[in-house]
């Protein structure tokens, strides 16, 4: 049979395709080599390099199958479909790139134009052997290794492109970490570079952030790892950029993210237990402060040479436990059903604000009779009760207001506007407070507020739901809050204020005063029907101090130094600071640390946690079998 010239090898190809595959188990992989070969349109003498661009083939331009339909070859006809079926397939797979190269185009429409017809076929050329040279490094050649894969099979399938897993974490965490310092440097300036207090911040943030996730890994806290950031962001030369940090602006963001954990903790407050150990929150949260600041006195009376008022008003600095690292520490206890059948977290942060209070008023009515200020004694004394008084009742009336305002709707937007309202109602009573001169009601205020407001929303709650919505925004904005809080406080120690003379004193004094607050905060839950590790537990939630240490601990130092005091009054001053320095750094991450490590092995778990573990196990359990008998069964039918 004639052919016409340039037919024969392309024919004699697919006749070659069509044979390769009879075999089924040979994939379009294979064949990929001779469907180009088939492609290679052949030039005759007088033709130019631009003959080399195929069209788009349309049906009535492959005349393979139309030729052979016409001389009544049915074999030929089924072997050139077979072959244009493998064909289709191929470019399929490959994409609409590879259709322009896997068909054939009759001698007589070849298009003209040389120098698009060679781009075109050296640019599918090229991605082909990309392909084929990336394809060994990416994911989708290479199973996912097990959980009992060894640490070399995972890291490299973790290597591997496109990036997934923690690599695309981090390169997500460095690239917006780069377009954060690129927003602060163009928004601010001068400001937002090195030395800056925007660019304080925000490395502040960004390192206390990277700093408190891997805490966890070693099992302890994250705020333990933000509090050594923020020091050694405060401290270390060369990279102290926390200096740079404005000091107003610093105690902005605390009381923010403070505000932010006091309305987290009171909408977690169970109102139940509050009332069934009313008794015992009065008892933990004065007795253990009165004698640790009475411990103090005589010790610092006795070692430090301290008058009496002097070392009272120490006591109290030392006596008042902190929030900031309370709080998170028993509410992550509280997430995991860690003691809230016995209502544990509850009792401990209800008592720690109320703890707070009488610190706080006890040492500015001891700081007016050291300092001889022009205030009125008298009016100071009062001042305590009152300020406490003015927060409950703030935290009251607007909590009911709240329960009308804003509509009980069913609304995706109802959550978020309680959200805002109570964050913003908590704000309020932290700065409004200290604006009136009645810094005390703040905190005490913020905490009542969430309180008195989900007494109400947790009834409208519909079935099967025990968290509020409220609740989660809270949590959402605390990793947000968290590093600030932290970092900041922790950047306020100053290690310079630290004098040699006082440090071994001030670790005896600090000592001393703890074992005598671990007794009293042991001896105040008697009676309240708890078990001895559970006793033995709430002492240990009640050793971190940080908040009021830095609060007030250079308080009677600036006083002095303001009132001009005298050397003698401005030298207790500056050992009240180094003390309160020394026990934010011992105190707050070994008591962070402490929390952490005894709440899992001292309290119970609550059943509804457990019942929830279990239930997952079993489903773990349920599913791994099912796994091992579809194993069993495929074996089976192999064999």
């Amino acid at each position: 049979m004639e052919q016409e010239p340039g037919e024969t090898d392309q024919e004699s190809a697919v006749l070659k395709i069509s044979a390769q595959s009879d075999s089924s188990n040979k994939p379009v992989e294979q064949l990929e080599g001779s469907v180009h070969a088939a492609h290679q349109f052949p030039i005759d003498s007088d033709s130019h390099t631009d003959d080399l661009k195929p069209d788009i083939p349309t049906e009535e331009s492959t005349p393979f199958i139309a030729k052979a339909e016409n001389n009544g070859t049915n074999g030929q006809t089924s072997t050139l479909q077979n072959a244009a079926n493998i064909t289709s397939s191929l470019a399929s797979f490959r994409g609409d790139v590879y259709q322009a190269t896997t068909t054939p185009i009759p001698k007589g429409e070849r298009s003209s134009g040389c120098c698009s017809c060679a781009s075109t076929g050296i640019c599918t050329f090229m991605k082909l052997r990309c392909y084929m040279c990336c394809k060994p490094v990416m994911v989708e050649s290479h199973p996912k290794p097990g959980s009992n894969a060894q640490f070399c099979e995972r890291l490299k399938y973790s290597l591997l492109c496109p990036p997934h897993g923690w690599l695309a974490r981090m390169l997500v965490i460095v690239l917006s970490m780069l377009f954060a310092f690129g927003l602060v440097w163009g928004a601010t300036g001068v400001d937002g570079v090195y030395g800056g207090s925007n660019f304080g911040l925000l490395v502040l943030f960004l390192l206390c952030s990277a700093a408190g996730r891997l805490m966890p890994l070693i099992r302890l806290p994250p705020l333990l790892g933000m509090l050594i950031m923020g020091c050694i962001l405060g401290n270390v030369p060369y990279i102290d950029v926390a200096r740079s940090i404005d000091h107003e602006v610093s105690a902005a963001l605390r009381k923010i993210a403070l505000a932010v954990i006091l309305t987290r903790a009171g909408l977690g407050l169970d109102p139940k237990a509050l009332k069934r150990m009313s008794g015992v929150v009065v008892r933990l949260a004065f007795l253990p402060c009165l004698v640790e600041a009475v411990t103090c006195m005589v010790t610092a009376h006795l070692f430090l040479k301290f008058p009496l008022q002097w070392g009272l008003m120490l006591g109290f600095v030392l006596a008042a436990v902190s929030p900031a690292v309370v709080v998170p520490s028993l509410l992550s206890l509280s997430d995991k059903g860690y003691g809230t059948d016995q209502g544990i977290p509850t009792l401990v942060i209800a008592a720690a604000s109320l703890d707070d209070v009488l610190a706080i008023s006890a040492f500015s009515i001891l700081l007016s009779i050291c300092l001889s200020s022009s205030e009125n004694i008298a009016l100071t004394v009062v001042r305590g009760p009152l300020e406490a008084l003015a927060g409950v009742v703030y935290g009251i009336v607007l909590g009911a207001v709240l329960w009308y305002l804003p509509p009980h709707r069913k609304t995706h937007s109802l959550g978020l506007k309680r959200s805002a309202l109570l964050l913003a109602g908590g704000l309020f009573a932290l700065f409004g407070s200290e604006t009136a001169g009645i810094g005390g009601a703040g905190a005490l205020g913020c905490l009542t507020l969430p309180f008195v407001a989900a007494l109400r929303w947790r009834k409208q709650l519909p079935d099967g739901q025990s968290e509020l919505i409220s609740e989660k925004h809270m949590t959402a904005l605390w990793g947000i809050a968290q590093p600030f809080l932290f970092g900041l406080i922790g950047a306020a120690v100053d290690f310079t204020q630290i004098t040699p003379s006082v440090v071994g004193w001030g670790i005896l004094l600090l000592v001393i005063g703890l074992i005598f607050r671990l007794l009293a905060s042991f001896l105040a839950v008697f009676g309240a029907g708890f078990t001895l590790k559970e006793k033995f537990f709430i002492p240990i939630a009640w050793l971190p101090k940080a908040t009021v240490q830095a609060l007030i601990g250079s308080l009677a130092l600036d006083t002095a130094i303001r009132n001009r005091a005298g050397a003698e009054k401005i030298e207790w001053g500056l050992q009240i600071l180094t003390i309160a320095v020394l026990c934010i750094l011992l105190t707050a991450p070994i008591g962070a640390a402490a929390i952490s490590l005894s709440g899992p092995r001292l309290l119970q778990k609550s059943a509804a946690s457990a019942n929830v573990t279990r239930e997952s196990v079993s489903d773990q359990v349920d599913v791994a079998s099912e796994f091992e008998m579809e194993i069993i069964d495929d074996k089976r039918e192999s064999v």
